[in-house]
């Protein structure tokens, strides 16, 4: 799959980008999507045609050196958490990514990947809620429908593996 592609399959989902950036032949989208029960999620698809795509989802603001325990969460998850992975940026934001392989790599693909990462922000929403949102005891009602639940519809049969009862078993 090429940019020209994702063009489209951003198009066919009704997604518009924020910003697209092409640099040195590798381009870049800024999105922003709604999982069912987080909205406004910040993704970033990064595509290099000689290596691979990277989803990078900016999952919550910066950490502090109060939050050494939310390091200690984020390798948890990266052992729980089938074809995704947890990371910090260099400003100690965690962030949220997955790599897909350019021989792998087609709408349907790019379209599971990103309804898996949407999908986990959902699932650890309740467990996020202090980097998210200091202070609050829950998740705010995101007050209106998921833009992108027809996306998640289309996937959920293929992502049972991000259902709270499977991860509480693993």
């Amino acid at each position: 799959m090429d940019p020209a592609g994702i063009d489209a399959w951003l198009s066919d989902m009704g997604v518009e980008p924020v910003e697209r950036v092409e640099r040195e032949g590798v381009v870049s989208w800024d999105l922003i999507l709604d999982a069912r029960r987080r909205h406004d999620i910040r993704v970033t698809l990064i595509l290099d045609p000689a290596l691979a795509l990277v989803a990078w989802v900016h999952y919550a603001p910066p950490l502090n050196d109060s939050f050494r325990k939310s390091y200690h969460r984020f390798l948890h998850w990266n052992d729980e958490l089938l074809f995704a992975k947890f990371a910090l940026s260099q400003d100690e934001r965690p962030v949220l990514t997955s790599e897909l392989p350019l021989d792998r790599l087609d709408a349907d693909t790019l379209g599971l990947t990103v309804a898996r990462l949407l999908a986990i922000c959902d699932l650890l929403l309740d467990d996020s809620v202090a980097w998210l949102w200091p202070g609050a005891k829950r998740a705010p009602d995101p007050g209106r429908p998921s833009r992108q639940a027809a996306l998640l519809e289309r996937y959920a049969g293929r992502l049972r593996e991000l259902t709270p009862t499977e991860i509480e078993e693993a």
